[in-house]
């Protein structure tokens, strides 16, 4: 038979259960667009900027069981989304890319978007195929897919020719895509040895990562077992559940809120599920592992990089906790209720809550007032979605997250203007669950426009924008060690001018008394498919366990000399 690379695209993508692409048409895939318009099943979104789009598909495989699709130009589309893709690829999160390429059979050079985009995406992508034959498209459609999904998730990146796209061509069979199951077995030896670790264990505890969030069950049932709290990194902040009388927060060391640190504190096994031990998880590696480490991840290059481990496990997390759960109870009866444990972690939580709500903001609005009122005010299975700054760590301190995949946020790669379009692309494929954004002034400016994407779609997402005027978590740090701001100020912005511009509704909050109606008005407006910004005032004098920890590590890291000189200056620059 003869079929268009087109169609052949469209087919594959329905095939593997694709329900969105998000990307612009351009002179190199407007075939392929034109195919996915006569979809029933596919729903191509226009986005204002690719960089958008790929944080889109990023929000899209983490807050459903959909892939990511995006569906761009060559050479400019691909370089505007690499952001987003770059984020997926470090953040673990599945992703497919499928891009037009030059006409292959042309015979000219210097064609238009003529460049290498194998080389671009080599550093931030699983694999990369650049498609010859009609033959190749459907093969290379589905196993992009397969190593997007399988293992640790990452981008996959496909370039279809426009001349493949254009013209019919000779395929033999069109295959329906059949999911082939991961060839995995459990490592009992190991996931023995780590039960007997964690059983005999005076103290022992649990650090969750992303890599364990489909898997909170069994991590419950753990946690209860051997009655030990429970800490989570940023990015697996919904991991396990904020209500639990276990846990304690993110992280564990310095930097983290009291209940963790104290939890934590003299912790003799701990139990590491689906985290890398990166340096936003470990807060600038200023946390200390006992000497036995039990890490298990998908991913074994991840075992002893940064902490010696006693025992690592490789495989899915759910899989892993299941059998290490059961090897558990086979060792004895669970541990008597830790009543002491769970009573000093919410006294914990409450303290510190309430130091925050006490803090004079003047004029401006606290953030522990403001989270207070949003938790109460949002359903427990609501999705968060964080930008990168100063807001992202009060979010991950003052705002407990309840269910699986209920938050998310750019994290390794760590990339500002990620929550607005995320925002959207979550609200898109969760439209019975409220969703909303907790953006800086500074990300917000960087995508905002993809609020006319919400607005054109009727998506009721909230979009509240943490203004005060500065790139915050920048000018903290070069406050504490310059007394100087360079390039971390924002001059004037009139967020009420983008609701305008974009069709979405404006509020504004600008102090603690606003905070229960303006949250309320905008949720009002969400549930009746309204996006809306909202210019929150917000007080960034006080700062986040995490700032002020990561500044210690770092300091302590120092030499004699260079601690004194950076010290030293600071000191001059106040006198002066």
């Amino acid at each position: 038979m003869k079929k268009t690379g087109a169609w052949l695209i469209r087919f594959a993508l329905e095939q593997i259960g694709v329900k969105h692409t998000f990307g612009i048409p351009g002179v190199h895939n407007t075939e392929t667009y034109d195919e996915l318009n006569r979809s029933d099943q596919i729903q191509p979104v226009l986005v204002t900027h690719e960089g958008g789009a790929a944080f889109m598909a990023d929000a899209i495989s983490r807050t459903s069981k959909d892939i990511g699709t995006l569906l761009i130009v060559p050479a400019a589309g691909v370089t505007h989304a690499a952001s987003g893709i770059g984020e997926a690829f470090l953040d673990g999160v599945p992703m497919l890319v499928i891009s037009g390429g030059i006409h292959t059979e042309s015979g000219k050079s210097y064609q238009l978007h003529d460049v290498d985009q194998h080389a671009l995406l080599a550093p931030i992508t699983k694999k990369t195929y650049k498609v010859e034959t009609h033959e190749d498209i459907i093969p290379a459609i589905y196993e992009a897919y397969q190593i997007a999904t399988r293992d640790e998730p990452g981008p996959v990146f496909v370039e279809v020719p426009v001349n493949i796209q254009l013209f019919p061509g000779e395929v033999a069979e069109t295959p329906p895509f059949v999911a082939g199951e991961a060839d995995r077995e459990l490592d009992w030896k190991s996931i023995k040895h780590a039960a007997q670790l964690l059983y005999a264990a005076k103290k022992p505890a649990l650090f969750i990562g992303w890599g364990a969030v489909d898997a909170s069950i069994s991590t419950a049932r753990i946690a209860e077992f051997l009655q030990a709290p429970v800490a989570t990194t940023l990015q697996g902040l919904s991991a396990f559940p904020g209500n639990h009388p276990l846990h304690t927060g993110m992280s564990f060391g310095q930097a983290a809120v009291p209940a963790a640190e104290n939890a934590f504190r003299d912790c003799d096994c701990m139990l590491a599920v689906g985290t890398r031990f990166s340096e936003i998880a470990t807060a600038s590696y200023g946390v200390n592992p006992p000497e036995n480490l039990i890490h298990v991840d998908i991913n074994a290059k991840v075992f002893n990089a940064n902490y010696p481990a006693a025992a690592t496990i490789e495989g899915d997390a759910g899989e892993v906790l299941a059998a290490l759960f059961e090897m558990l109870q086979s060792l004895g009866p669970p541990k008597p209720d830790n009543a002491e444990l769970k009573s000093a972690i919410e006294k914990d939580k409450t303290a510190y809550l309430e130091e925050w709500s006490r803090h004079d903001s003047k004029d401006r609005v606290n953030p522990a007032r403001f989270f207070t009122e949003l938790r109460q005010q949002l359903n427990d299975d609501a999705i968060v979605v964080a930008d990168d700054g100063n807001h992202t760590f009060l979010a991950a301190e003052l705002m407990p997250i309840y269910a699986a995949r209920g938050f998310i946020s750019p994290t390794d790669f760590n990339c500002m203007g990620y929550a607005a379009p995320a925002v959207t692309a979550a609200k898109l494929v969760n439209p019975e669950k409220q969703v909303v954004g907790i953006i800086g002034d500074g990300a917000f400016l960087m995508t905002c426009m993809e609020t006319l994407t919400a607005s054109s779609l009727a998506l009721g997402g909230v979009y509240f924008v943490f203004n005060d005027g500065e790139l915050s978590q920048i000018s903290q740090a070069q406050e504490i060690p310059y007394n100087r701001k360079t390039c971390t100020v924002l001059h004037g912005v009139k967020f009420e001018g983008i609701a305008t511009a974009t069709g979405c509704e404006f509020i504004s909050i600008a102090d603690n008394a606003a905070c229960e109606e303006g949250i309320r008005q905008a949720l009002a407006h969400a549930a009746e498919n309204k996006p809306v910004i909202v210019d929150v005032k917000i007080d960034y004098s006080k700062r986040t366990r995490f700032t002020k920890g990561i500044v210690k590590s770092n300091l302590e890291r120092f030499t004699v000399s260079n601690k004194a000189r950076f010290i030293g200056r600071a000191l001059l620059r106040r006198v002066l």
